[in-house]
């Protein structure tokens, strides 16, 4: 008898469980599959986003402006923090478990009278291509004119990649994350994100490695795509304030117009420059130099360096060029009591140069490794030893981020601050947490 997926939680729990019984295809299968479910993005403004950090929140402000435009658009980032749902956002509201559960179904549907081609090699999508497919489908059941595509990994392999038509691509800072894929060198990891680049369209980046700008320009030269670098001469004026940032920027378009991003996160002074940068180059009479403004100053994204009680952030820094982005913010802020820091990681990132910078850098009165859930974590005694090796204070290491989060918010005092930080799956927890607290 044929299993039956009616719920939102036995569509989620079977989804879960694809990389365990399928491995990534080709992004010819992909395509192929796509079309199979009648193209859903074939008619849709892709905005497409790759890089190795702030993609998801260069999403976030370009959905933000389109919003504020008055213009329908869709959003699909990865990972999401407490519910699948957060991957799928029309008009800035993640999806209705009816509406995954509707997607989920038509992707099962499709599966059910696969082509030949995919027929004869038993094609399964893998988790993200699955996600990414849902996607789609829901955009295009919405009816929304842009879609807003964030890259799973890499860019030249990566399921988003099955659409051809772009109306600008977004690369945003490059960095070591992903090697064991992407390759061993900024070169290398440059050339897989700039894999995404079309002819004929406009590719946004920032113009401050090197090598890298040596990549994407070639890159951009051999398909005729056109490149529109960021340069670090466009911002100025940089004013941190204590939860926001004021800049100015100057657009191809407009001279230097004022910025305010609503967090005191520096690093996205940049990502917020990417992004209206990018939509500038669309000429759309609908998206002004005021609906740009207003877009980014409302614009906000979970999980990086967002306050979610008062004076205690949160911020998914997983790798170490985001930890270094992460602790210029810190070293920027005033604080007039402690700092102290809770840290956790899985076992797949930079978890010892990370420690190694946190416990340098001079920040932090108290250091607190915590065991986090699931099957990547990074196990305690590890995380424990590797911090050891940098820090001559006491560590102070909780088994669960229950009862690490309980303490260190009770006997902190009124103008202390408390940083979790080291994996989006951390912040991901926290919220969790606080979720049942209410």
């Amino acid at each position: 008898m044929e299993e039956q997926y009616d719920t939102y939680g036995a569509a989620e729990a079977y989804i879960f469980a694809t990389p365990k019984f399928t491995s990534k295809n080709s992004l010819e299968d992909t395509k192929l599959f796509l079309a199979h479910l009648g193209s859903p993005s074939r008619d849709k403004k892709i905005l497409h986003v790759a890089g190795t950090n702030g993609k998801g929140s260069v999403c976030a402000y370009l959905c933000s402006v389109l919003q504020k435009a008055g213009i329908s658009c869709g959003m699909f980032t990865s990972p999401h923090l407490v519910s699948m749902r957060e991957r799928f956002r029309i008009d800035g509201s993640m999806v209705s478990e009816e509406r995954f559960l509707w997607a989920f179904q038509r992707v099962m549907e499709g599966l059910k009278s696969l082509p030949e081609p995919l027929a004869k090699m038993g094609y399964h999508p893998t988790f993200f291509e699955f996600l990414f497919f849902m996607a789609m489908l829901l955009f295009e059941e919405a009816g929304v004119e842009y879609v807003v595509l964030e890259t799973g990994l890499g860019g030249r392999l990566d399921a988003t990649n099955a659409v051809e038509h772009k109306e600008v691509c977004i690369i945003t800072s490059i960095g070591w994350d992903h090697m064991q894929y992407l390759g061993d060198t900024l070169a290398k990891i440059a050339g897989e994100k700039a894999g995404i680049l079309r002819k004929n369209v406009p590719v946004v980046y920032p113009e401050k490695q090197e090598e890298v700008r040596r990549v994407i320009e070639d890159c951009a030269r051999k398909i005729g795509a056109k490149s529109c670098p960021l340069r670090a001469a466009a911002i100025k004026e940089i004013k941190i304030q204590h939860k926001t940032i004021d800049f100015s920027l100057h657009l191809l378009y407009y001279d230097y117009i004022g910025f305010t991003v609503s967090t005191s996160a520096l690093y996205q002074v940049e990502n917020a420059s990417l992004a209206v940068q990018a939509l500038s180059l669309l000429q759309d009479e609908r998206i002004t130099a005021v609906i740009l403004q207003e877009g980014i100053r409302k614009a906000s994204w979970e999980g990086r360096m967002e306050e979610i009680l008062p004076s205690v952030y949160v911020d998914g820094a997983h790798n170490i060029d985001g930890i270094s982005a992460f602790l210029r913010t810190v070293g920027a802020r005033p604080c007039a009591g402690k700092r102290i820091l809770l840290y956790s990681s899985v076992r797949d990132k930079q978890y010892r140069e990370a420690a190694a910078a946190l416990s340098q850098a001079g920040l932090f009165a108290r250091i607190c490794p915590v065991q986090m859930q699931g099957e990547r974590a990074l196990p305690l005694t590890e995380l424990v030893d590797t911090f050891r090796q940098h820090t001559g204070f006491d560590l102070q290491a909780y088994d669960t981020l229950e009862e690490a989060f309980a303490e260190q918010i009770s006997h902190r005092n009124d103008e202390d601050e408390v940083y979790l930080v080291g994996s989006l799956y951390l912040a991901g927890e926290v919220k969790a947490l606080l979720k049942e607290r209410v």
